[in-house]
């Protein structure tokens, strides 16, 4: 017979044997889970489409920025823009304009720029602007349609409702129109303006009388003088 030791040392190797062999496959199912666990929880995908998202929030904001819609009107600006008020005992001067064939009256002292069929007056962001075209005579709705594409290109503005008038011994097409000024260089904003735009016509000649003031300045009765001052010839 084997004796009995010989028989307990057999069966403590074999076991030792059998402990051994099931290390390598428990180390790799230890490996293989946090692996797992790894490529699971933050894939390159997840980060990638939210990047997108991220963009095109930041590019809408962006856009309401550039237009201002999101800027409040402070109170030093109002009252910066209450000094653009037309005063009551304001002179007039009247500006002929052979070229364009045309003639109205503009506030004294106003800059004056540009020439021919495009000139402009200007004191602080007060601004008149005359232009001269070739055409046929216009009407609300194309002065509506032509409003609306340049809406296409400027996101700030918005146009009203175009309407035929009669504006002292002419009849016009009158629409107002809100958009945004040049960037102030005190400030760096730009301030919200009101645009009254007369259209008139006359032998196929078209002229587009643009008077614009920021909102809250009051020139209502100044402008309303230098649009019904418009005389062709």
């Amino acid at each position: 017979m084997i004796p009995r030791i010989l028989i307990d040392m057999f069966a403590r190797s074999t076991h030792l044997r059998q402990r051994l062999w099931a290390l390598p496959a428990v180390a790799a199912v230890a490996i293989a889970v946090p692996l797992a666990g790894c490529g699971g929880s933050g894939s390159s995908s997840t980060t990638v489409a939210s990047q997108p998202a991220t963009a095109a929030t930041t590019t809408t904001a962006a856009g309401k920025v550039s237009c201002g819609s999101s800027v409040t009107t402070s109170a030093n600006e109002a009252a910066s823009t209450a000094a653009g008020d037309i005063p009551d005992n304001q002179q007039f001067l009247t500006f002929k304009n052979p070229t364009g064939g045309y003639s109205i009256k503009y506030p004294e002292g106003w800059a004056r720029s540009g020439s021919g069929t495009n000139v402009t007056f200007q004191d602080k962001s007060n601004t008149v602007t005359i232009t001269v075209t070739s055409g046929p005579a216009p009407t609300p709705s194309s002065v509506g349609r032509q409003l609306k594409q340049q809406a296409a290109s400027d996101p700030c503005l918005s146009p009203g409702t175009a309407q035929a008038a009669t504006v002292g011994p002419n009849q016009a097409v009158k629409v107002t129109y809100t958009t945004r000024g040049a960037k102030s260089p005190v400030t760096g904003q730009r301030n919200k303006v009101t645009v009254d735009r007369y259209v008139y016509f006359k032998g196929g000649r078209v002229a587009t009388v643009d008077l614009s003031n920021p909102v809250g300045v009051d020139n209502v009765d100044a402008y309303r003088m230098i649009s019904e001052s418009f005389r062709w010839g």
